[in-house]
């Protein structure tokens, strides 16, 4: 197994939901899968804090020396951002982030710990994101920074920012999502009885995640199911059985939590798999099709057709196999 290392920096004030969603989070998908161990790491320029609801959290590990090159460095939020340059734990602070994190470390702002890094000098030139009512004092600090208002988080290379509060869980299960699996992420927020969503600053969301925001436990059964064998041939009677309801129930489950109907998430679940093999293969269009569970190559490149401009013959792994 994996060892990835994630270190809190925590200052005097820190929003403690801040700190405790995104940290919960690793420790679920710790549960959930067995490639990657989250080992959770809380460090301070102090021995102990007190935390925004008054409670004092300690004992803190010191600010290492070194990291490792993957290591993964979380700031989160502090109470209205009272950053004090004075203060002898915020000095420290602002000194090991400048001495410390490096291009092949990622770091990971919550809330307004974006201000703690940009006051760091780590976001010059960074599209990023923070609180809204703190988007104003993100660019008043350095105005090179590309701020990014009313989005949930956004990541800028090995830079990751998030808005306020909740927003820290959604982007912590996008980390999840890319460093072990999204089944892992899904499962997470499951767990935590959260949606999985992602910003409009991502690329398009994948078949495997979408319609999956919802909490419904027989909606994510018949989901979870067509995920693990879309190629199936799979019919509502089957699915409906599986949920222990009826057809016309199970559909109308559908239609109202996942927003979809249960052909069309299927038939995109077909497609998100087509699209895999036509990348990682050199199968002529027949066996995609029929691997991916469509009825006939003709079905296939009508139901591609309607979602992509160019067929499946266009696909830009077998022009590149074409020219090579």
């Amino acid at each position: 197994m994996r060892k990835q290392s994630i270190y809190f920096l925590l200052l005097p004030e820190t929003m403690l939901s801040d700190l405790a969603g995104p940290a919960d989070a690793f420790l679920f998908a710790n549960r959930h899968q067995t490639e990657v161990e989250f080992e959770l790491e809380f460090i301070c320029a102090l021995p102990e804090i007190r935390c925004s609801i008054g409670l004092s959290l300690g004992p803190l590990s010191a600010l290492p020396n070194t990291l490792a090159d993957d290591a993964i460095v979380v700031l989160p939020g502090l109470v209205g951002m009272q950053f004090d340059y004075a203060a002898a734990a915020h000095k420290s602070s602002l000194s090991w982030l400048k001495n410390t994190i490096q291009p092949q470390h990622r770091l990971v702002c919550i809330c307004s710990g974006a201000l703690t890094a940009a006051h760091a000098g780590l976001l010059r030139g960074r599209r990023a994101t923070t609180h809204h009512s703190h988007c104003a004092d993100l660019a008043a600090i350095d105005a090179s920074i590309l701020v990014e208002e009313n989005r949930i988080f956004v990541e800028d290379g090995n830079i990751c920012s998030s808005a306020g509060v909740t927003a820290g869980v959604d982007l912590v299960l996008h980390l999840i999502s890319g460093i072990t699996s999204p089944q892992t992420a899904i499962a997470v927020a499951r767990a935590m009885v959260v949606y999985l969503r992602r910003s409009g600053n991502d690329t398009q969301l994948s078949p495997w995640l979408m319609h999956r925001n919802h909490v419904h436990p027989v909606v994510h059964k018949v989901q979870e199911a067509l995920i693990k064998d879309p190629a199936h041939p799979w019919d509502l009677t089957q699915l409906a059985e599986l949920a222990c309801t009826s057809t016309r129930h199970l559909s109308r489950l559908f239609s109202l939590y996942a927003e979809i109907s249960v052909q069309e998430y299927l038939s995109g679940l077909r497609l998100g798999l087509a699209d895999q093999l036509l990348s990682q293969t050199d199968w002529p269009i027949e066996r995609v099709a029929e691997a991916a569970g469509f009825g006939s190559p003709r079905q296939f490149r009508r139901v591609w057709q309607s979602a992509h401009a160019t067929p499946p013959s266009a696909h830009p792994h077998r022009r590149l196999m074409t020219r090579h």
